[in-house]
């Protein structure tokens, strides 16, 4: 049965709509933003435990978030499941299909986001990017927003970028 819902970043096809590759060859992703109060890294095997009770603490919140609300993720899954998506979203960032970096407390290094830059299925768009914040931290999903945004203006080669 099918679902009225838009597909997540899980489901896209990681090719681009404009026919254009996804970042040049041999692009290499520029540093992660830093700030007092948050910081980036890229996502993987390792973040698994912290990453799924992130987002299982706040489904409800995600959904809520600019970007999320007409997904089918979140939704309940097994922490075996979460880790064969950080397993693929790992090598999706090797092979430059697409990077996902988790978003981590600065003052403790706990997880408390993600940030998702895929290619966009709209031929005018270049890359499709998606950020949250769990709920216990709603009071930074605008600081994280300000960030990613001036992060993928000035030092990304997307010319068009889809973002809340």
């Amino acid at each position: 049965m099918g679902s009225d819902k838009t597909p997540d970043i899980d489901d896209q096809d990681p090719r681009p709509a404009n026919g254009r590759p996804f970042v040049p060859s041999g692009f290499e992703p520029p540093a992660p933003p830093h700030t007092t109060d948050l910081w980036l890294e890229p996502l993987g095997p390792q973040h698994n435990e912290a990453d799924y009770e992130a987002w299982t603490s706040s489904m409800e919140h995600i959904h809520a978030t600019p970007g999320f609300a007409d997904r089918t993720w979140p939704h309940p899954m097994s922490p075996e499941q979460n880790l064969a998506d950080l397993d693929r979203h790992a090598r999706d960032f090797e092979q430059g299909l697409g990077f996902t970096y988790t978003v981590l407390d600065a003052r403790g290094g706990d997880v408390i986001g993600c940030l998702y830059i895929y290619p966009s299925a709209d031929a005018a768009v270049d890359a499709e990017v998606r950020s949250w914040v769990r709920a216990s931290h709603a009071r930074l999903d605008g600081q994280l927003a300000t960030v990613v945004a001036g992060w993928l203006r000035d030092e990304w080669p997307f010319a068009a970028v889809r973002y809340r």
